[in-house]
């Protein structure tokens, strides 16, 4: 019996489904696959399972693969763009006319070129983000969503997932699928990143600042660094730079900076832009610094599928250039390519998605509504605010996703892949890596995802 044909029977025996979801709860607390709640968000005695999918969902090795080869690629793209100013500026120069945030990080991104650099160690812990296309002859496709370059959410809660879907699969019988759900191990290697750099900075009495969640474990108790905590607010209050440029908090000194924070406008007030200005200014390494999160902007993304533009980083690389070459994003800057993409969408909305320079989930806009916005900004300089993406048709699995208040019931889903990447460059690249990988699975009925907001679930890749 597979999987899928176990879900179909399943349905049929609520007594056997109820035992079921209460054991893959039970299993998942046992794990430490935990959130804390929406009500009490900043208190860790409170906590609940974290949102997951009964049964992991079935994806093709090959995509998988593909998804994996590409990603030292990425990190080895990311980390070239963070280092172009000309090509950062020019890129986004339409951009911060129309988005008030963008424009702010940049100005950041300007004073800190001005001054000079004042640290050559750079650290990177990315997430690219796919989903598998499925055409009409069952043949299937591997599309890249996006790149995130800040705050990369999932990799200390999704270690302990696939371990909580062998054992589903095992309870089950399915014995044969479950050897198909690997482990991910991301954690460690994401904190060996962010180690590594601190062990580059020099000083081994220095300081990890950050919002660490489950990497604070890592990082302390199995390589003696010392973590803090602090909010923008706190850095601002008690942060400075001695002579040296040199980041103290309270007096400590901060060799690595990890946010975990600052890639929403409302993650922002003046205390905060002036705190994000001192850690930038600083030596202490900083994981992103300002140049590699304006290197994950849609409107980058959308830069990088012109033609000859890959070949600028990749030259007489071919085959790398052919392997991450995104297609279907299309500019929405003033001029008569704009024009275009704004015609297009209006004509057929339904088969793309508007974006904004925003991280998070929850942000783009589908269907009638990009008519909307469009209808609104059309002739306006701030439609450059956004870039248009073909809208990905995904391949799709029955499941049952698990989460607080919500009664299990088989579901239509859809997933997106997310493979890790790590990265450390000290005058060169001393470490890069990818890891994973993960999925992220939401109902179809629902066009944007999010574990955060309350849409997607967490799940694990079956290997078919």
């Amino acid at each position: 019996m597979t999987t899928k044909e176990f879900l179909q029977q399943l349905i049929t025996n609520p007594e056997q489904l109820s035992n079921l979801v209460e054991e893959a709860i039970e299993m998942a607390f046992q794990q430490g696959f935990l959130f804390r709640t929406c009500e009490t968000p900043n208190s860790s005695e409170v906590v609940t399972y974290a949102p997951f999918t009964l049964f992991p969902s079935a994806v093709p090795k090959a995509r998988l693969v593909q998804a994996l080869e590409v990603q030292t690629h990425f990190n080895t793209l990311v980390d070239k763009i963070s280092q172009d100013p000309d090509f950062l500026e020019e890129a986004l120069a339409s951009t911060i006319q129309a988005d008030d945030f963008t424009a702010r990080l940049v100005s950041i991104y300007r004073q800190v070129q001005q001054e000079g650099q004042t640290q050559s160690i750079v650290v990177g812990l990315n997430r690219s983000d796919y989903m598998v296309e499925q055409s009409m002859d069952g043949t299937s496709s591997l599309k890249q969503v996006e790149i995130n370059t800040i705050a990369a959410a999932g990799f200390g809660v999704l270690d302990r997932l696939p371990e909580v879907h062998r054992h589903i699969l095992r309870t089950t019988g399915l014995l044969k699928e479950s050897e198909c759900v690997q482990d991910t191990n991301m954690t460690p290697a994401m904190a060996a990143a962010l180690a590594k750099a601190w062990e580059v900075y020099g000083q081994k009495n220095r300081k990890l600042i950050g919002n660490i969640f489950n990497m604070k474990k890592s990082l302390f108790l199995c390589r003696n660094i010392p973590v803090i905590r602090r909010k923008f607010e706190e850095v601002s209050r008690r942060g400075s730079l001695d002579g040296d440029k040199r980041l103290f908090i309270d007096g400590l000194e901060v060799a690595v900076v990890y946010y975990r924070y600052g890639y929403m406008p409302d993650n922002y007030t003046e205390q905060s832009w002036a705190a994000r200005l001192l850690m930038e200014r600083s030596r202490a390494v900083k994981c992103p610094d300002i140049g590699t999160q304006l290197a994950g902007t849609k409107k980058i993304q959308q830069v990088l599928a012109s033609p000859g533009v890959l070949e600028k980083f990749f030259p007489d690389q071919p085959q790398v250039v052919e392997q991450i070459r995104a297609t279907g994003l299309y500019t929405l800057d003033m001029g008569p390519e704009g024009d275009q993409t704004v015609a297009m969408a209006l004509t057929n909305p339904h088969k793309f998605v508007l974006k904004p320079q925003r991280e998070g989930g929850g942000n783009n806009y589908y269907g009638e509504d990009i008519v909307q916005v469009l209808q609104k900004f059309k002739n306006d300089q701030r439609r450059a605010a956004y870039i248009l993406m073909d809208k990905i048709q995904p391949r799709t699995e029955q499941n049952i996703p698990l989460r607080k208040g919500l009664p299990p019931r088989l579901t239509t889903v859809s997933y997106e892949i997310g493979v890790f990447g790590a990265y450390v460059r000290y005058r060169e690249m001393i470490l890069n890596e990818a890891l994973g990988p993960v999925l992220r699975t939401k109902s179809i009925e629902h066009d944007d995802a999010g574990v955060v907001r309350g849409v997607a679930m967490f799940d694990s890749p079956l290997v078919v």
